[in-house]
């Protein structure tokens, strides 16, 4: 696939409707979506495909960042999106975060059990309507880290790390990363010397 000699592509679909039955014949580990196709777009394919048992990541393609249709398919169930003009690193990101294939001692900080409470020391129940891949991200932007460097731990696209944290400032009443830094501080949703000491570890070991 586009020059990544370990990446199979098992199968091209001109249409959401072929996207579909071709995603449950096959089973890919992963499927790179368009959002604008005929007969059913890529919103609407993302969410039957996300409905297959088991379900298949998707990860979902879009000329602009802007793209309204984005946010309906990260509620539809995509892992994340990438523009047209993304680089090759910001596709493999974004695949290698998305697949189960990839071994997980790379995947970077995943579900609530990473924003604990200082105190109780167990998972939170995430305040506001924040989804779990929201809460990781916070807990990255109360760490100090950017978003360049928040896309890189999460293995997804720069893009998709502006769409998640338009939505926290949203969601926290944030105007701006400090704002929600004291956020996410006041929940326990920041992370402990410890955590973050574990955090280092794993970085130190992953590779795929």
């Amino acid at each position: 696939m586009g020059g990544f000699t370990d990446i199979e592509v098992v199968g091209l679909a001109v249409d959401g409707v072929e996207a579909v039955a071709l995603a449950s014949e096959r089973r890919p580990d992963v499927v790179l979506m368009d959002l604008r196709m005929p007969r059913m777009d890529g919103v609407d394919a993302t969410g039957q495909i996300r409905a297959l048992e088991p379900p298949i990541p998707v990860v979902v393609l879009t000329t602009y960042a802007d793209d309204d249709s984005i946010m309906a398919a990260l509620s539809a169930g995509a892992a994340g999106y990438l523009t047209k003009d993304a680089g090759r690193d910001d596709i493999r990101r974004a695949l290698e975060a998305a697949s189960p294939a990839r071994p997980s001692s790379t995947r970077g900080p995943s579900g609530p059990a990473q924003c604990r409470s200082a105190h109780a020391g167990q998972a939170l129940t995430l305040p506001d309507g924040l989804t779990e891949r929201e809460a990781e991200v916070l807990t990255l932007i109360a760490a100090g880290l950017s978003n360049t460097e928040i896309a890189t731990r999460l293995f997804v696209a720069e893009a998709t790390v502006k769409t998640h944290v338009n939505r926290i400032f949203a969601k926290t009443a944030s105007r701006d990363r400090s704002q929600a830094a004291v956020y996410a501080h006041r929940h326990g949703l920041a992370a402990t010397d410890a955590d973050a000491a574990t955090d280092a570890d794993v970085d130190d070991i992953a590779g795929w």
